[in-house]
């Protein structure tokens, strides 16, 4: 059918009669469009309109829309233009965009701006902290009921996980606290060595690795490593139903899910804390040897003097703490990952964000405490 078939425009005595026919769809968007237009334009205000739409085949939402346009355009006061031949299959579909015009369009979004963007910013970090405290408490009632009963605990779930998080990570652990150690001694010797003093790069090597490095990288490299794997399974888990399929028969995601990964988690990361710690001595001998001139045995012996077992201690003190944070804030985000693939990576990049900031805060205040007690 050609495209001039499909409207037509004729003013009569008794007012405009407007006539459609044929395919009222998108197919033929531009030309309706027009011819819609050009009627609108050169009649603006006519006494009486009558559409007939009895001769339309097929309809779509967008001949709906200039339907509406033309009946918007000629309607004055009480004076609406009357729809004759209009098929009921197509009124349904009149019904339908009616109705969605009908309803408040939602207010516009308008960019927040200097202490409104700091005030929704405080908003929300109250929030996710009320959040991780309930979720905190439903982790330790978990544990309680787990202690209470043995046999619950999820044996094998942990060894697999620390499998995972633990032993398949011993190779790149092994490698960036290596590369760290051989930095710090580099520049140490460097910026040492101008005023004489390069056997003290030991002691800097010794004390940063063993009280404050050695466990904070691997403890940021398993927020991004493990963190966001927890984050990811968890949240998949979610979104495919799998955690009400596990309420429905009786059990506790959490305690089937949450708690041997925690667990696993705990008893890792001291253990990568400590590998971490002696590649990174390793990485900084061999750079004392081969930079600076300071051989194995001088290297041992002087940091036997600058080290003590406290140093170590400190280390290993916060690892577990460190490790259960990481968990917590994990396993947290992905049990309130929603139904959509942005969902899972929203809250998989805010694992790890979050997990890093406050590994790097508790290090923080460890060090204060141990500052404090002399330690």
């Amino acid at each position: 059918m050609p495209q001039s078939a499909l409207i037509s425009v004729q003013l009569q005595e008794n007012g405009l009669n407007v006539v459609g026919q044929g395919l009222w769809t998108s197919e033929h968007a531009a030309f309706l469009e027009q011819e819609v237009d050009a009627a609108t334009a050169r009649y603006p205000d006519p006494e009486g309109v009558t559409i007939d739409l009895s001769g339309i085949q097929r309809m779509d939402t967008f001949g709906v829309l200039l339907l509406e346009r033309l009946l918007q355009s000629w309607t004055h006061g009480n004076h609406a233009p009357r729809v004759i031949g209009l098929a009921d299959r197509f009124k349904v579909l009149e019904q339908e965009v009616e109705r969605g015009a009908d309803q408040p369009r939602p207010p516009a979004r308008h960019r927040e701006k200097g202490l409104e963007l700091l005030g929704h910013q405080v908003v929300s970090m109250a929030r996710d902290a009320v959040v991780l405290l309930n979720f905190v408490g439903a982790v330790m009632a978990a544990m309680m009921r787990v202690a209470v009963r043995p046999r619950t605990f999820r044996f094998t779930s942990m060894v697999a996980q620390m499998d995972r998080v633990g032993l398949r990570a011993v190779p790149i652990i092994i490698l960036i606290t290596f590369l760290i150690g051989c930095i710090i001694a580099q520049q140490g010797i460097f910026h040492f060595s101008s005023f004489g003093a390069a056997i003290y790069v030991v002691d800097m090597v010794g004390v940063l690795v063993l009280r404050e490095l050695g466990v904070l990288i691997v403890a940021i490299m398993l927020a991004g490593r493990s963190g966001s794997a927890y984050t990811a399974e968890l949240g998949s888990m979610r979104m495919r139903e799998e955690m009400d399929a596990l309420r429905v028969m009786g059990f506790d995601p959490i305690e089937v899910l949450v708690v041997p990964r925690l667990v696993a988690l705990i008893i890792a990361l001291p253990l990568l804390a400590f590998i971490g710690s002696m590649s990174a001595l390793i990485g900084g001998g061999l750079v004392c040897w081969m930079y600076g001139d300071i051989p194995p045995d001088v290297f041992m012996s002087r940091l036997k003097l600058a080290i003590d077992l406290d140093q170590f201690e400190v280390g290993m003190y916060k690892a577990p703490f460190m490790a259960a944070t990481i968990g917590l804030v994990a396993c947290m985000e992905g049990m309130r990952v929603g139904g959509s693939a942005e969902s899972l990576g929203t809250r998989t990049t805010a694992s790890v964000v979050k997990a890093i900031f406050l590994v790097i805060v508790m290090d923080g205040l460890f060090a204060i405490f141990f500052a404090s007690i002399n330690m």
